[in-house]
């Protein structure tokens, strides 16, 4: 059989890896959709580098955008097989996926105003149309179970612990008589997370598909999460009477800076303040959460018995209409506002940040991942001046991050994670999803334990296994 990799090659984004069977069948692994690689990224998520028609199958890790993100272009272009993933993936790519489809109609439109003629119009990526027709080719597989998807084929996910519904993939492939084990991480949670279980062991692999996100870093040396927000918190909206400000992504972060503000009112701790949510799809995807009490963590469970909604606390609002956030920036008194997306590149945080950002009193706190490149990145950096809607603003709110706040495991967790397979028993070990740099270093950890055939694969290369 044969692997290629056409995404989350050398970068950490557009996840795709194709494996194809001697007999010609074809199995898609994620189906993301590129984001923020310059100039390339619209040609990229135009076209696939193989023919969607083509492939049997689709096995979905889980319901981030860069991993699920090109499903309804897959299905408007062709594919018609079945797309496996876990019951909450599928109850977050509903919601994620019809949100990405509004954002590419609303692009296309906006970019079309001034375009007379129909040849030069501008497409949007895929529709809602497209969204409804690709959840109708969704099929459910819960962790731990084992489906035979192809009369070669078995499929068995485990729990990744990222996000909701995560899964590493396990696929049992038989072919000349002879059966290979393939195990595919999707994106690795961290052990010990807040609300979530750790990720699983896993049965013994021949070959690995391994995110390597933070293959150089380590989050534990941070402080507590709670504790953070405390003092940012009091000393912004209690002693300087201003606004904190957080862009957060609308899954797992905004629900793990819930969960820590509820924790601090249990204590009694939680400055009386009004915290505001400003994301409708925040809103959705925290209900998605709600309703799967199956994922949570003993810790969390236990907490459960004395408070039931573990997201919610007094001066909590979900932010819905575009009139109540506008409201938000005439409003002068101290307060929290949650709002997407994570690297302020979109969304109503931008909005927020254009109005706080020139006031020393406020601050604006980073609680995750940041591009380089990205206004949160450019912030996080240090720049005295970022360019906000066509103009230039000073940035005087102070700006702070909590950097211990991430869903990817760190390189720690990762080597937790290939903990349970042994080393000479895996022919080769693939590192996907992670810029080069990082991939390199993590790459020597791995063969300094014991995995002596670590590739970095190229976009679009392929491997014969």
């Amino acid at each position: 059989m044969e692997i290629a990799f056409y995404g989350a090659a050398r970068a950490v984004t557009g996840s795709k890896h194709l494996i194809t069977l001697n007999n010609g069948t074809k199995i898609l692994l994620d189906c993301g959709l590129f984001q923020g690689m310059g100039n390339v990224t619209e040609g990229l998520n135009q076209h696939f580098g193989f023919e969607p028609s083509a492939l049997d199958y689709v096995v979905l890790s889980h319901a981030h955008i860069d991993h699920c993100g090109l499903l309804p272009r897959l299905v408007a272009e062709g594919f018609s097989g079945n797309i496996f993933c876990t019951p909450p993936t599928m109850d977050l790519a509903r919601i994620l996926l019809m949100d990405s489809a509004k954002i590419s109609m609303q692009d296309a439109e906006y970019a079309n105003r001034h375009i007379k003629t129909s040849e030069e119009q501008e497409m949007p990526l895929y529709t809602e149309e497209d969204v409804i027709r690709t959840l109708g080719q969704f099929k459910v597989l819960d962790y731990g179970e084992e489906l035979e998807i192809d009369p070669r084929v078995k499929l068995q996910f485990t729990d990744a612990g990222h996000i909701i519904g995560s899964a590493a993939v396990h696929l049992a492939i038989v072919e000349d008589g002879k059966e290979t084990q393939i195990t595919f991480s999707g994106d690795v949670g961290r052990y010990g997370d807040l609300i979530l279980k750790s990720p699983q062991r896993y049965a013994q692999a021949d070959y690995l598909i391994m995110e390597s996100t933070y293959g150089d870093s380590l989050h534990k040396d941070f402080g507590p999460i709670e504790e953070s927000l405390y003092e940012i918190i009091r000393e912004t909206c209690e002693v300087k009477k201003g606004k904190v400000v957080i862009p957060a992504f609308s899954v797992g972060r905004t629900q793990e800076l819930l969960f820590a503000l509820n924790a601090l009112e249990l204590k009694g701790r939680l400055p009386d303040l009004a915290y505001y949510v400003d994301s409708p799809l925040s809103m959705q995807a925290t209900q998605v959460l709600k309703n799967h009490p199956e994922a949570y963590n003993n810790g969390v469970k236990q907490l459960m018995k004395i408070d039931e909604d573990v997201f919610n606390f007094k001066g909590l609002k979900f932010i819905e209409s575009v009139q109540e956030s506008k409201a938000l920036n005439t409003d002068g008194r101290p307060c929290v506002i949650i709002a997407s997306s994570g690297m302020a590149e979109g969304g109503r945080v931008r909005h927020h940040i254009r109005n706080t950002i020139g006031n020393p009193k406020n601050t604006i706190l980073m609680v995750g991942y940041a591009d380089p490149g990205s206004l949160a990145g450019k912030l996080l950096a240090g720049e005295h001046s970022v360019w906000l809607f066509g103009e230039a603003h000073d940035v005087l709110a102070d700006v702070r991050s909590i950097r211990s706040m991430s869903a990817h495991g760190d390189y720690e967790d990762l080597l937790k994670f290939l903990g349970c397979q042994d080393p000479e028993q895996v022919k080769q070990l693939f590192l996907v999803h992670g810029e080069y740099e990082v991939q390199q270093l993590f790459a020597q950890r791995l063969r300094e334990k014991g995995f002596r055939n670590v590739a970095i694969p190229e976009f679009k290369q392929k491997f014969r296994l």
